[in-house]
């Protein structure tokens, strides 16, 4: 009996609030999804921002240099414009994330829309003014954000550095550069950390994967090692100007003036000439050699090292010999020489403090997620040692012990040693129905069969099907055998053979969105019902590794009866008939024999002033023996197409 086509809702039909709350629920959280990835994608581009700009600040230091011709404390012009754009770029992102967190959009880590909230279209589009309110309340919300993004080392250098140093204030202005650096640089560390740890609570891997979690423990510990050799530099450079200073207060006719140049910032294309004072003073050979040329003339303590580089007119080097002096000290591989001064003693206990807390910290977290890489390698190995044992044991031929292995290494490569059957059976069954909803709605809509189905179908299909994966050379079923399930072909190709006749086979090729097993759907609708299996009508042989899902038998029949009007429908019987290999192939033999049967009696016609005669060629005889061959497929029984009837 067919079921009357009013009782079938059509897909453009309206459903009520109380018959369709189940499917526009689901609707709304695939959309909010989007919302949601769009969110994540942001958070994650600005965190490496916050990265970026922990990098910057420390490079204004390396904008100070010494000229090694005139004895003077200077301002690289070019990098300091540099690093001041770069410092502005960063800045313009912070206040673009600003802006999105006060309208309550991707850029707000608090922002972490429900799914509950999303059911109410009303309630989202309100939920933008508590959102900001919340924002603006928070500690670490919009006075902080505001805070870090305060050009405050702009201003120290192009305005208070050049000021100080026509005034012949040398040292001096290290002191400032040092104290504008820690009184921002440190709230803006407290807003990365914060930050970084939303990322996690929301989404547990901030990149998703655990190369990941290693990538940003060692961007965290270069930007340790960066800072510290930047400040390193400072104070290093600071040490070598208090040298000059001293030297030139033990100089007759040398004013203090002259350790500061006469340009304080110079960018190399005008030099500006000198007087009598400072031209004597740059030859001065004894103040040259006991600060500049040597460090063993100058108590410099833990910054000797830092002697040849202050002169140094490559950039490059200036930057990367402190972060190398960095890295090497915070991993406790340097040694660090003091003197008596105070502000060096205290620089020395901060590295050496840090340095343990970073080896603790950041490299113990790099340990825990290389182990965790590497164990699941370890237990594949362990795996694949058992299995060959027991195969060795048993006997096993070498083809099938290659076949295990080769099987257990695909399956490795594709799910990476995590089994996601495993990983959700414990959950709650709601729980559980959303998570393969999730994994498997994607793939499920990628088969033609299911594209004319509605939600709650598919929900039901997403929550039954198994991932599967064949290797090379599998033969996955055999023709006569019965039918266990039905597959659908994710990645890779499958060839279908079937035997027509003796010595005769065709064979067809399954691709991505084809499915075989078609004979299992059949049986599901069969009215009356035979509780027996049907048999394969065909070879299913994996060409390459190919991925697939499939619907057992038991699943198959549980979707069919509870949603039998679906599956009864013109367009599923359509996509069964044009998919279906067995289908095909009788479709092929029908156009293939009506063809050579119109090119037979046009042959007939032509002849038939002729006197009929037994042929004597051998083309003629194989095409007679081909239509005798195309005449017993066509009257062989083709798919039963009485068994989608309702």
């Amino acid at each position: 009996m067919s079921t009357p086509e009013s009782l079938v809702p059509s897909p453009d039909a309206r459903v009520s609030p109380a018959c369709g709350d189940h499917r526009r629920r689901r609707r709304l959280p695939m959309a909010f999804l989007h919302h949601l990835n769009s969110i994540q994608e942001w958070n994650r581009v600005f965190l490496l921002v916050c990265a970026a700009g922990l990098v910057i600040d420390p490079l204004f230091f390396y904008s100070l240099s010494i000229s090694a011709g005139r004895l003077c404390l200077f301002v690289d012009g070019w990098f300091a414009v540099s690093v001041t754009v770069l410092r502005c770029m960063a800045d313009l992102v912070h206040l673009v994330n600003v802006y999105l967190q006060l309208a309550a959009g991707p850029g707000d880590a608090h922002y972490t829309p429900s799914p509950a909230s999303a059911v109410n279209g009303a309630e989202a589009r309100g939920s933008g003014a508590p959102k900001a309110r919340g924002y603006l309340r928070s500690k670490t919300g919009f006075l902080l954000d505001l805070f870090i993004v305060l050009p405050v080392p702009q201003i120290v250098l192009w305005i208070v550095t050049p000021a100080m140093l026509r005034r012949g204030m040398t040292t001096k202005v290290m002191t400032v550069f040092f104290i504008s650096f820690v009184f921002q640089y440190f709230p803006k560390i407290y807003h990365s950390v914060c930050f970084l740890r939303r990322l996690q609570s929301m989404l547990g891997y901030v990149f998703g994967t655990i190369w990941g979690g290693i990538a940003l423990n060692l961007i965290a510990y270069f930007v340790a090692s960066h800072a510290a050799g930047a400040c390193w530099y400072l104070l290093g450079i600071q040490r070598a100007a208090k040298c000059l200073t001293k030297q030139c207060v033990g100089t007759t006719g040398c004013r203090i003036e002259a350790a500061a140049c006469i340009d304080p910032i110079y960018f190399g294309d005008s030099v500006a000439s000198l007087n009598g004072e400072r031209r004597s003073w740059a030859k001065n050979l004894n103040a040259r050699a006991t600060c500049l040329d040597s460090s063993d003339q100058f108590d410099y303590g833990s910054y000797r090292w830092i002697v040849p580089l202050v002169t140094n007119p490559s950039r490059v080097e200036k930057v990367l010999f402190p972060i190398f002096w960095g890295l090497m000290t915070l991993s406790t591989f340097g040694t660090i020489e003091s003197t008596t001064e105070w502000l060096e003693i205290a620089f020395n206990i901060v590295i050496v403090t840090s340095a343990l807390l970073l080896v603790t910290t950041l490299i113990g977290n790099i340990k825990v997620f290389l182990h965790a890489t590497t164990s699941k390698k370890q237990a594949l190995h362990s795996k694949m040692r058992s299995l060959d044992r027991w195969m060795r044991r048993r006997n096993m031929p070498v083809e099938i012990r290659q076949r295990v292995r080769q099987y257990e290494r695909q399956r490795w490569a594709a799910m990476r040693g995590v089994d996601e059957l495993d990983m959700t059976r414990q959950l709650p069954d709601g729980m559980r129905r959303d998570i393969k909803y999730h994994l498997c709605l994607d793939l499920v809509r990628q088969v033609p069969l299911f594209q004319h189905m509605d939600e709650l179908v598919l929900e039901n299909i997403c929550d039954r099907v198994k991932s599967l994966i064949f290797p090379k050379g599998e033969i996955i079923t055999r023709e006569g055998d019965p039918v266990q399930r039905m597959l659908f072909v994710v990645r890779g190709h499958m060839q279908s053979s079937q035997r027509l006749r003796d010595r005769v086979r065709s064979h067809c090729m399954l691709g991505p969105g084809n499915f075989s097993g078609d004979e299992l759907l059949s049986w599901c609708l069969r009215r009356p019902f035979v509780d027996r299996l049907p048999p394969s009508t065909s070879t299913l042989v994996a060409v390459e590794s190919t991925e697939a899902f499939g619907l057992d038998a038991e699943d198959l029949k549980y979707v069919t009866q509870h949603f039998r009007h679906t599956f009864v429908s013109e367009r599923v019987r359509r996509s069964v008939r044009y998919y279906s290999p067995g289908w095909r192939t009788w479709a092929a033999v029908a156009i293939q024999l009506a063809w050579w049967q119109r090119k037979q009696r046009r042959t007939l016609t032509s002849l038939s002033f002729v006197r009929p005669r037994r042929p004597t060629s051998r083309s003629a005889s194989m095409e007679e023996e081909r239509l005798r061959l195309y005449t017993a497929l066509l009257t062989s029984p083709k798919p039963n197409q009485d068994d989608f009837a309702a």
